[in-house]
């Protein structure tokens, strides 16, 4: 059976509130019975997570199964990806304009990718880069494209959900609001993977 990850990344937080928020938002999980706050050997590939609480069933659609894993928290400048899945485009924050990347048959674009490549190593030096978006000529921060299927996600706090089912849309609003308001997105994959990481510290 393979492994599925499911990374509840807090778009809206900085480096500097990072861990507070994570802090804050375990709270919430335990809180409302997600979580449990003890932690167990429950996430495949670390030494402790927190396993699901009784009111796990809260958190996930209608239909979807039990969860068979348990909650990691991470935090540090860290790139979540979909593990085996690449994006088929990035979407720029200000046109709209779907930027593909590989063709219909998945194979790469030449030079599509390099604008990308050289923001992602800027931002994980440094905590700031941008893309030139093509069509509009405007640059937008790396951390505000979108990616096909929000495979790829730019932040400094994520909850990772081992083998837990599809979340609900109810679930995420309140997380995020649990946060601070935060903005929230899924990046799910059927493998653990950052794209790249610093700093990251495992809970």
């Amino acid at each position: 059976m393979g492994h599925h990850l499911q990374t509840v990344v807090d778009l809206s937080v900085s480096a500097a509130a990072a861990e507070a928020v994570a802090a804050r938002g375990l709270r919430w999980l335990v809180a409302e019975g997600i979580v449990l706050a003890e932690r167990t050997d429950c996430v495949l590939g670390v030494p402790l997570g927190h396993p699901p609480g009784p009111e796990w069933g809260r958190a996930v659609a209608a239909g979807e199964g039990e969860p068979y894993g348990g909650l990691r928290v991470t935090t540090g400048r860290v790139g979540f990806d979909a593990g085996q899945y690449p994006p088929a485009y990035a979407q720029c924050p200000h046109c709209a304009s779907r930027i593909a990347l590989y063709t219909e048959d998945w194979d790469v674009i030449p030079g599509a990718w390099l604008p990308f490549d050289a923001a992602m190593d800027r931002w994980y030096e440094s905590g700031a880069a941008a893309v030139v978006c093509p069509d509009c000529g405007r640059a937008g921060d790396l951390t505000a494209w979108t990616w096909d299927h929000d495979r790829y996600a730019f932040g400094y706090l994520g909850f990772a959900f081992r083998d837990w089912p599809r979340f609900s849309p109810q679930f995420l609003a309140a997380f995020g609001d649990a946060l601070g308001g935060h903005r929230v997105v899924v990046v799910g994959g059927a493998v653990t993977g950052r794209v790249r990481g610093l700093n990251s510290l495992v809970r």
